[in-house]
């Protein structure tokens, strides 16, 4: 685990995978977790992703080892965003490829919208632009009468589908269950204040969608909208899936992340050649019209 500390003077952990070959120059991937999560939840992940990039996974503050605002200190959604802008600093990197599952899903799209020179690629899991109307609010009382690991024990069918390995569901109760309750009810309370579908157009970089089939956390019917707004963008539906999709699916996931990554860097690197096929032949006409000029 390393450290950054923020401007707010906020520890912030993070983790560094990078299996590549030491002689390699590899692109970043950054790993965003949802909301009573942390970079554990992306372990299945690594093994599939690491050997062709270096792998960077945060913790957002109030989770897993960073450290929790105490209640009298300002917490926001652009605030998480400055967290990933300050980490890409503290790493030296100019880009990254951004992902985002869920509530982690948020930070990505706002640091698209907010910083689109930071995100060479972003992909989102399971991740509408917000929980404004949603019922998540009606999470917060039931979290205090029964506890979080009740709470998500009673609703783990919100989360996973049937074919979900029993030992998968009791393992991510007990590490989500392990949160301060406090401080996620903030955090979730908060991210119902955030809905921002009209800001979508701001997105640039090629983009990837994976909705989940059975998704009932958040809006549902928003990814096919997402999917119009924003340009550049794929659409990838897990019929089976319930909310938890990075969880439920990783191998999955992570192919589906590897395709997409190899056919942005294909597209990229076709559109630079055609721009400098065009440049060339835009300077080969004028040299052409200027030695007709002089003659």
């Amino acid at each position: 685990m390393e450290t950054l500390i923020t401007r707010d003077v906020m520890r912030v952990a993070y983790y560094v995978d990078d299996f590549t070959d030491p002689w390699s120059q590899p692109e970043t991937i950054l790993l965003l977790h949802p909301a009573m999560g942390n970079s554990q939840r992306w372990f299945r992940w690594v093994p599939s992703l690491a050997r062709q990039y270096r792998i960077v996974r945060m913790d957002l503050r109030g989770h897993g080892a960073s450290q929790i605002p105490k209640p009298e200190q300002e917490f926001s959604l652009d605030q998480l965003v400055d967290d990933v802008v300050e980490l890409l600093d503290h790493l030296g990197l100019d880009d990254a490829h951004i992902v985002g599952n869920s509530a982690g899903g948020y930070v990505a799209q706002q640091l698209a919208i907010q910083h689109p020179s930071r995100v060479k690629t972003l992909a989102l899991f399971g991740s509408t632009p917000g929980l404004k109307n949603s019922h998540a609010p009606d999470w917060i009382p039931k979290i205090q009468e029964i506890g979080l690991k009740q709470f998500l024990t009673d609703t783990i069918y919100e989360r996973f589908d049937a074919s979900a390995d029993p030992r998968l569901v009791k393992w991510f109760i007990e590490q989500a269950g392990s949160n301060d309750p406090n401080f996620i009810a903030r955090f979730v309370l908060h991210m119902c204040s955030h809905y921002f579908m009209n800001e979508l157009s701001k997105i640039r970089c090629p983009t990837l969608i994976v909705a989940a089939g059975k998704e009932s956390i958040g809006h549902a019917s928003a990814y096919e909208e997402m999917h119009e707004i924003i340009t550049d963008s794929r659409l990838v539906y897990y019929d089976t899936a319930g909310h938890n999709i990075c969880d439920g699916y990783p191998d999955r996931g992570a192919g589906d992340l590897l395709k997409f990554l190899a056919e942005a860097t294909i597209h990229a690197r076709t559109s630079s050649h055609a721009v400098l096929d065009s440049r060339v032949e835009s300077i080969c006409s004028y040299q052409h019209i200027s030695r007709l000029s002089s003659r």
